[in-house]
């Protein structure tokens, strides 16, 4: 049997009522320039699952919830053009049958510049691999078989 889910209305209504507190701004800075984020179950805020970068926070969380087409039946995502984005849309569409609950979104760091965001969502998708953290960014496939097994 499948799990209910939200129609889309319903679902847009949930959203608009829980943003508010599903992006945190942990960094302790002005938001300018890119910001470092993660997206974690909002259980477990410490927990990361997928590390990004972004000017905007809220639109790409907007972002995110929008690709993982929650308002669809439970079903293999056909509509991810790209397979090894699977895994994190997987992970929101597993995370909002539980109780329609949605990913928390956590900004550690605002950069002033694209390359420095790039070298520091690397850099932390690095430090993530390295302590075997459960993460769904594609690049684990890639730069988890340079990091030694314990």
């Amino acid at each position: 049997m499948a799990a209910a889910c939200l129609a889309k209305p319903d679902l847009t209504r949930l959203v608009r009522r829980q943003l508010g507190s599903l992006i945190y701004d942990d960094s302790g800075a002005a938001a300018e320039g890119t910001a470092l984020y993660w997206l974690a179950d909002p259980r477990d805020l410490q927990q990361m699952r997928y590390v990004g970068q972004t000017k905007s926070p809220r639109r790409r969380y907007l972002q995110h919830l929008s690709t993982a087409r929650l308002w669809l039946p439970d079903e293999r995502p056909w509509w991810i053009a790209s397979p090894k984005l699977r895994p994190l849309y997987d992970w929101i569409r597993e995370l909002h049958r539980e109780d329609f609950r949605l990913p928390a979104m956590i900004v550690s760091a605002w950069v002033p510049t694209t390359r420095q965001a790039r070298v520091a969502e690397r850099t932390r998708i690095l430090e993530c691999l390295e302590k075997h953290l459960p993460l769904l960014n594609f690049e684990r496939e890639t730069l988890g078989r340079q990091i030694p097994l314990l």
